[in-house]
């Protein structure tokens, strides 16, 4: 099998690279051409690079993981925001198509407007509230039109490699006394690590059976608020020996309401997993088992 994927450079990206190697040959890009083979092209601003591309490869599986991710900046350049989201992915369902390869692509929770408390299903009505949410839905769209396409929507993803909140939550924790954090936003951290295990298992699935073929919700089990996430960043990091100032007890909770930004956020970001579980036999460990795993492997204990 050979595999083509772009964004090599982002946190998913990295991880994919390793999980998807035991699938057979894996072709990476990343948006800088000085880390490609000389002639391919991952700069999602190049349609035309992007198209020759998949057109030179000839891949069986597209993974897509190049994605605007700065939810905040994207209010401010919508026009790059739908190119990279919305109109390149659109390019590689339509390169897709014309060989007979299957793309996987992944999406998001701010396609939805996070009102209610319940997990959102695959069959419930978008309604984004940001220029990021807009074009992410838009991109899901075009990448449908490929008969042969994987959606994962997952929310809240971090890695071990990069910046996160959780190391965000140990630097200020060890230079503050106290630390005010979010509880109105509901949802599961999800590892970069555990989004890139999926995609392989369901890659190998949909070689024999293409008939699971859609739109699936991906994350981790369980939920918590931005504030439990802080919370147990720090319950843990105590417990792996790290001096902090600021502990568990000294974080408190604050409203969406007092840190206002560019673009909206969701308050209610919970993702129905069962559709994946069942289509695919997996069971989706608890969002506390990857953060603590990242914590540890932080630590070096």
């Amino acid at each position: 099998m050979k595999i083509l994927l772009f964004g090599r450079g982002g946190q998913v990206g990295w991880e994919l690279q390793r999980a998807l190697s035991v699938l057979g040959e894996v072709i990476a890009l990343d948006f800088d051409a000085r880390h490609n083979p000389q002639g391919l092209c991952g700069d999602f601003t190049d349609l035309e690079g992007l198209a020759r591309t998949v057109e030179t490869v000839r891949p069986d599986v597209i993974v897509n993981a190049a994605a605007h991710t700065a939810v905040d900046k994207a209010e401010s350049e919508p026009e790059l925001a739908r190119t990279i989201n919305a109109i390149a992915p659109e390019t590689l369902a339509q390169a897709a198509i014309k060989i007979g390869a299957w793309l996987i692509h992944y999406s998001t929770d701010y396609v939805f407007d996070g009102s209610g408390t319940q997990p959102w299903t695959e069959d419930d009505a978008t309604g984004p509230l940001s220029v990021y949410g807009h074009t992410k839905l838009e991109g899901e769209q075009a990448v449908a039109n490929n008969p042969k396409h994987l959606i994962l929507r997952t929310s809240w993803v971090y890695a071990t490699r990069g910046g996160n909140f959780a190391k965000t939550m140990l630097r200020l924790a060890g230079e503050r006394d106290s630390l005010t954090v979010i509880n109105d936003q509901f949802g599961a951290p999800t590892s970069a690590e555990l989004l890139a295990d999926v995609t392989a298992h369901t890659i190998r699935s949909l070689q024999a059976q293409p008939e699971l073929a859609g739109l699936y919700h991906c994350n981790a089990g369980g939920e918590t608020t931005w504030h439990g996430y802080a919370q147990f960043v720090l319950e843990q990091a105590a417990a792996l020996g790290m001096q902090l100032k600021a502990t568990a007890a000294q974080v408190a909770p604050t409203p969406t309401s007092s840190y206002p930004t560019p673009a909206r956020r969701p308050l209610n970001s919970r993702l129905d997993t069962r559709k994946l579980q069942t289509a695919f036999g997996l069971s989706l460990p608890h969002w506390q088992v990857g953060v603590a795993r990242m914590l540890t492997e932080i630590s070096g204990k």
